[in-house]
């Protein structure tokens, strides 16, 4: 693990390794590797070699506790399904009234300079936990997952058939974000991850013209103060938003973040040497179903494309979950561990 690492593959210089990250709920990982339950801290990302850490906060008080959202409940990841929820009634009952949502009525604005010190305090507090990382500033619920958020699914993409109603509900999430940026722009925090889960598995649930009126101009803007201020920008999202890359590319973002729905390839040829890229090859439902010859051919198939490149950050990209075996796991990293040098 290393911190110099980390910020070295963020800036696009040379580092003596691959850089690498994790995204992990494995419990039984956790315990086989820290021996530790609970409390684990730091310990799992430096057994694991970790360089960067995953993080996002969307300030101290929840919409949930301000305004109206909905629960559409959680699938199970972690060991014994203690993450698993059942969904709740979307409080929303028509698209009228979705139509009519103002995300800044619904939930307010923090006071700027209060909000300013939350967000400062909570990345040193977060530094300091976890020295030998990189822990960057973040905000989770940007555009559309404010969206889904606050209208859970099944009405937003009923609102969402009428292009022209619905943007300004959009632009109210985003007027919303931009307080959060505005603040977090404010920070000492280096590195900040802009997440926002804007396409499906299939891409596009909206047409492209609308994501390009109407939501990428709107990150270029949430982008300008960061930039300004001189952090590094990783722009994150589920599932497959290959056919916005170059999009979010011109809009501003220094890299990105991405899992093995959206092809590889096209990126490192065309932003290996220009852009941070945080992904690979390596899936987790190889992970849980594959042999060890397949993990071990993604991980190849990775490190062909990732040594060409001037930042890259090795990580399962769609997640270790619990149900992915141990041992497995294992086999993956210290296979990735043994050919990771550059």
């Amino acid at each position: 693990m290393s911190y110099q690492i980390g910020m070295d593959a963020i800036n696009l210089r040379p580092t003596p390794r691959l850089a690498h990250t994790e995204y992990c709920s494995n419990n039984p990982l956790i315990r086989a590797v820290t021996g530790k339950a609970a409390d684990w801290g730091a310990e799992f990302y430096e057994a694991w070699d970790m360089d960067f850490i995953w993080s996002t906060n969307d300030g101290p008080v929840s919409w949930a506790e301000r305004g109206r959202t909905t629960d559409m409940g959680h699938a199970e990841f972690v060991e014994g399904g203690a993450d698993y929820r059942l969904p709740k009634p979307c409080p929303f009952k028509s698209a009228e009234e979705v139509w009519a949502f103002d995300a800044v009525k619904e939930y307010g604005l923090p006071d700027f300079d209060e909000l300013v010190k939350y967000y400062e305090d909570h990345y040193q507090k977060t530094q300091r936990d976890f020295p030998n990382q990189v822990f960057p500033g973040g905000y989770y619920k940007t555009i559309v997952s404010g969206a889904i958020e606050a209208f859970g699914w099944d009405m937003l993409l009923e609102a969402a058939a009428d292009r022209r109603r619905f943007e300004p509900v959009l632009d109210s999430i985003y007027r919303l974000s931009m307080h959060h940026f505005r603040a977090w722009a404010k920070t000492s925090a280096p590195v900040f991850i802009c997440h926002d889960d804007f396409v499906w598995s299939e891409g596009p649930f909206m047409h492209p013209d609308f994501y390009r009126r109407a939501i990428i101009p709107r990150y270029r803007e949430l982008w300008k103060p960061l930039r300004e201020a001189g952090k590094r920008l990783l722009f994150c999202s589920d599932a497959d938003f290959s056919i916005f890359v170059d999009d979010i590319a011109e809009a501003g973002a220094h890299g990105f973040i991405f899992e093995p729905m959206l092809p590889l390839e096209p990126v490192v040829e065309k932003y290996g040497k220009t852009h941070v890229i945080v992904s690979s090859k390596v899936d987790a439902r190889t992970l849980t179903f594959g042999t060890k010859d397949e993990i071990r051919a993604e991980v190849d198939a990775t490190l062909k494309l990732a040594m060409g490149c001037s930042g890259f950050i090795c990580a399962v990209g769609n997640h270790i979950p619990s149900n992915v075996p141990v041992e497995s796991a294992q086999l993956y990293l210290d296979y990735l561990r043994a050919h990771w040098r550059r």
